[in-house]
């Protein structure tokens, strides 16, 4: 009996501690900056979420509190444990916002539905990091390729989308063909996207405004419209395609022509096989111009005169 009070007394002591030590210097769990850890669950169906809070700034530091948190066992067992002694990161690299991250070969031992939960996993987590915008796997310097054989290529936050439900079925890959502005801002040219991951639950016309808005991969093409645009509403009706989006749209960061904009986002929609034509709003309004010479009156349609002759593929 006395042990047992002996022990009661001690984790008092402890926890009064703990909770002075906090006091004292008015950190708490608030303190810091709160992060998504991402597991894949144990049935291994979707994808599950633990809160993080760490209390560095240093990008190289808060890299490895990620990949420990990856490691970490649950121990109500709610999800699996990503990267443990079969399967880890051996090599990092960030450049330019592209953060590369070297698998050792175990990782080829993932297979299907598991393999893509794990690496949406992954790239979730990651792309958290303060100067991270877009992730690509290697496993042992080579790139990943997925079970086709296409290479998985670059993945950004939206890659993986969260869907309610069995998210994992819901994902498709589709190719799309972008146009975006050339150097000197003057006219479009091609950037052709393989295997593009998206979630069948968002029209491809959604996707490819997304895309547009998120700026081009390819080395030579530079975006058309302002980042900070939201997207109010994509919808097709008998041909037409209706792009609703934010006063965003309307400023204009990059000098790039007004048409180019335009027809940016119109030549990538028609390039669907249900859009002939493209009516663009602001926040449901077509009765304003863009910069002031385009008016949103109009429906446009392709336009292949504007297209750069050295066209990037």
């Amino acid at each position: 009996m006395r042990k047992a009070e002996h022990l009661f007394f001690a984790v008092v002591l402890v926890m009064g501690l703990l909770l002075c030590t906090a006091c004292g210097d008015g950190r708490d769990a608030q303190d810091g900056t709160s992060y998504r850890i991402y597991y894949v669950n144990n049935d291994e169906t979707k994808i599950v979420e633990r809160k993080y809070t760490s209390e560095t700034s240093d990008v190289t530091l808060l890299f490895e509190e990620f990949l420990e948190q990856l490691a970490h066992i649950s121990e109500k067992m709610e999800y699996e444990t990503l990267l443990d002694k079969e399967i880890s990161v051996v090599g990092h690299t960030l450049e330019n916002g592209l953060l590369t991250l070297d698998f050792d070969e175990n990782y080829h031992n993932l297979r299907g539905t598991r393999e893509i939960l794990v690496r949406a996993s992954i790239v979730r987590t990651m792309v958290q990091l303060p100067g991270v915008e877009r992730i690509t796997f290697t496993v042992m310097g080579e790139q990943l390729m997925d079970a086709s054989g296409a290479a998985v290529g670059v993945m950004a936050a939206d890659t993986f989308i969260e869907n309610a439900g069995n998210e994992i079925n819901a994902y498709e890959k589709v190719d799309l063909k972008l146009y975006f502005a050339n150097e000197t801002g003057d006219s479009l040219v091609e950037e052709n996207r393989r295997n593009v991951v998206y979630n069948s639950n968002i029209s491809l016309e959604k996707l490819v405004v997304e895309k547009l808005v998120q700026g081009p991969m390819t080395e030579g093409a530079y975006p058309t419209i302002n980042p900070t645009t939201k997207i109010v509403s994509v919808t097709v009706k008998d041909g037409t395609c209706y792009v609703n989006l934010n006063n965003d749209f309307l400023s204009q960061p990059y000098n790039v022509a007004s048409d180019v904009t335009i027809y940016s986002i119109t030549n990538s929609l028609v390039e669907l096989s249900n859009v002939n034509r493209v009516q663009i709003s602001v926040n449901g309004k077509t009765d304003i111009s863009y910069r002031e010479n385009m008016s949103l009156n109009n429906v446009f349609e392709r336009n292949l005169d504007i297209l750069d002759a050295g066209s990037v593929q």
